[in-house]
């Protein structure tokens, strides 16, 4: 029997996360206006963007950003070029292209709902959306531009020069240019997935397949990590809980996850645990790219992280289950051609 608790975040933000065994999200509590649905203390609903309550001049200015190629170096790249919204905020490689057509070296997660996520990054290096906005454009393996060529840049644009002028008081900054691009990524959430209609109360919402998916996904223990509004993205968490995942000698230093950040040894191997929404749309998975469909994903996690060999019975069904987390941005359905080999 489902047990459904609707709870106001505001001044009780942190109460209900805490609920939710996970860490709020950095949105600052004054950001966030929302009806929140919590089911068995586990899930919740994602807010929608009507519902948050976000500057819409910054979000407009920060969409434009985003979407500009000028905040590249050889202005040939902009944060959409890895971030596709029109299919799952990534870009569907192993590792994507930077400028020059530089490979970078570890796989793109999704910009949808990464507000809800408490860190940025597999690493977690980064605390906010907007520290997380310096990582791509500073990377000579990605957008490549300092902070001084970026502001000279668009301060000699006579559009942009004016926007931030209306909206900051001291127009362009590496403060403003990361706040505005972080509000607008903070408008990429994406409520009514099949699976929040479920927890709403639409029993119709998930056949049985996705039910039995979502029954087995709490009974061997994935409820563990992937819990809350983002199914995930609340904890850290070591790659090869179980079983070794990384082969002796076969290792780089991305795969030393939160260490390189930490300097900790029991931080070795360990990441921000990625949130599982949308993620029928984003293959390949994991840090590394490794895993090409949700199918090799799901084995590898029962391998490694539970130590166990699932039946093929139990991998249709979490695989299912897994679909039904696809939700909705701007009132649309996402969907990829293709969405992934079953």
């Amino acid at each position: 029997m489902r047990v459904l608790v609707v709870a106001m975040i505001a001044v009780i933000a942190a109460g209900a996360f805490f609920a939710l065994k996970v860490k709020p999200p950095e949105v600052p509590v004054e950001k966030v206006m929302t009806k929140i649905v919590l089911v068995d203390d586990e899930f919740a609903l994602v807010p929608t963007v009507e519902s948050l309550n976000l500057n819409k001049r910054k979000v407009a200015l920060g969409d434009e950003l985003f979407h500009d190629r000028i905040l590249s170096k050889n202005e040939t790249i902009s944060c959409a070029s890895c971030h596709i919204l029109a299919a799952g905020g990534d870009d569907n490689r192993a590792h994507s292209v930077g400028i020059n057509g530089i490979v970078t070296a570890i796989n793109t997660p999704t910009v949808f709902n990464s507000s809800l996520n408490f860190k940025q990054f597999w690493d977690g290096r980064a605390d906010t959306l907007e520290e997380q906005v310096a990582g791509p454009l500073h990377n000579p393996s990605e957008m490549g531009l300092n902070w001084e060529e970026a502001i000279l840049r668009l301060n000699k644009n006579a559009s942009y020069k004016k926007k931030f002028e209306e909206v900051y008081t001291d127009g362009i900054t590496e403060v403003n240019i990361a706040d505005a691009i972080a509000e607008f990524e903070r408008s990429l959430v994406t409520p009514n997935s099949s699976f929040d209609k479920f927890l709403q109360g639409d029993d119709k919402a998930l056949d049985d397949v996705e039910k039995a998916g979502y029954l087995l996904f709490k009974s061997l223990g994935c409820v563990s990590c992937h819990n809350g509004a983002g199914i995930g993205g609340g904890m850290f968490q070591r790659m090869g809980a179980k079983r070794s995942y990384f082969e002796e000698g076969n290792t780089n230093e991305l795969d030393f996850g939160r260490f390189n950040v930490t300097k900790k040894e029991a931080d070795r191997y360990r990441f921000k645990v990625p949130s599982l929404r949308n993620i029928a749309l984003t293959a390949p998975y994991f840090h590394n790219g490794s895993a090409k469909t949700l199918k090799d994903a799901v084995q590898v996690m029962a391998r490694h992280q539970l130590a166990r060999r699932l039946s093929e019975d139990e991998e249709t069904k979490l695989v299912a289950f897994l679909r039904s987390l696809t939700g909705e941005y701007q009132g649309e359905s996402l969907s990829r051609d293709g969405d992934d080999v079953k």
